[in-house]
């Protein structure tokens, strides 16, 4: 007769899931709104729209955090991908003016390592919090055959709301506005196919120190820098023109992203350091300076624009916030169908 075989023979442990749950319950916890209604582990979760909104629009959006994880594999280091995931997700929607309202993750591997899983949910939950959004729910799909021993993959899907007449288009934007730029806090979730591949070709020691009393591997897998509190509070007080995430295309292909058709932003490339990571990257690569600028930050992680008269008090108030703010460029007419991100 034919041994009866279960779900656990095929490879997954519903006894793991159930444990992950009940680890990941306290983190969760600590990032609920009271717009929440119910607790974690339904079926769907259930939010209701604050009624400070009069017309309430919802913005959502969603990201992973690309082969970062590969390093985060390779150097058994789980804890900050999390925030990552949240940071890419939250800081775009936040470009519209978006607060954002909640987060859900989906992590995928082939078969659930409870501890491991725990500490990236940990760190979702640290992005969430920091960001002022709940954490409301999940997906831990453990599939067997899909992942190599070990590795894992993350989404992020988060939504926020914004006053329908304040959201953030960059239609406004016109020549003679300021450009200024927000100090990024490394590499972010960008780039890294290029960056493991710079690490094969020098073969760095890892564990020296580099930089702020950061080792080169610290400075390398540093999480993504969350901007949604100090700017949700500069909007409360100034108008900004428009936003733009620093992402996948760095500052040249993310900052046209949010110009009317007939502008350029004109970025001095003098106007902020190069932090030494990026010095590093560049020099241990041998990449153009163009090419750094189209697929990193730069040490830009958030870009504003803003009419010139608001500019130095906006720079001020955000730099009280806790941001490290440069003055980067400045907005002018379009020659042409000429490039929309001028960096010189």
């Amino acid at each position: 007769m034919s041994q009866s075989l279960s779900y656990r023979d095929a490879g997954v442990d519903i006894d793991a899931g159930d444990s992950l749950v009940e680890k990941i319950k306290p983190f969760a916890k600590r990032t609920m709104r009271p717009e929440v209604l119910g607790d974690l582990g339904g079926f769907g979760a259930l939010v209701e729209i604050s009624k400070k909104y009069r017309q309430p629009v919802l913005v959502s959006g969603t990201d992973g955090v690309g082969t970062k994880l590969k390093l985060a594999f390779e150097w058994d280091q789980h804890d900050t991908v999390g925030i990552d995931l949240v940071a890419m997700s939250v800081n775009d929607i936040l470009v519209q003016g978006a607060e954002p309202l909640f987060f859900l993750d989906y992590f995928a591997c082939g078969k659930l390592d409870v501890e491991r899983a725990a500490a990236v949910i940990k760190g979702i939950a640290s992005g969430c919090e920091q960001s002022g959004c709940a954490l409301i729910g999940g997906e831990t799909a453990e599939m067997p055959g899909m992942y190599p021993d070990g590795e894992y993959d993350l989404a992020g899907f988060a939504v926020g709301v914004v006053e329908k007449e304040q959201v953030i288009n960059g239609r406004s934007i016109a020549a003679g506005d300021i450009v200024l730029g927000l100090a990024s806090n490394g590499i972010h979730s960008n780039g890294y196919s290029l960056v493991r591949k710079i690490i094969e070709r020098a073969r760095p020691e890892l564990d020296a120190p580099f930089v702020d009393g950061q080792t080169l591997r610290q400075a390398i897998i540093a999480p993504t820098r969350l901007y949604v509190k100090p700017i949700l509070a500069a909007l409360k007080q100034f108008t900004i023109k428009g936003m733009a995430h620093i992402t996948g295309g760095g500052i040249s292909e993310n900052v046209p992203r949010i110009l009317p058709d007939n502008t350029v932003a004109a970025i001095d490339a003098q106007s902020w350091p190069l932090p030494k990571l990026f010095q590093w990257l560049q020099q241990a690569g041998q990449v153009d300076s163009q090419e750094m600028y189209r697929t990193f930050n730069c040490g830009i992680g958030m870009v504003l624009v803003v009419n010139a008269a608001d500019a130095a008090a906006v720079q001020q108030f955000l730099q009280q916030q806790g941001e490290t703010v440069y003055e980067i460029g400045v907005i002018r007419s379009r020659q042409n169908d000429e490039h929309q991100t001028q960096i010189s």
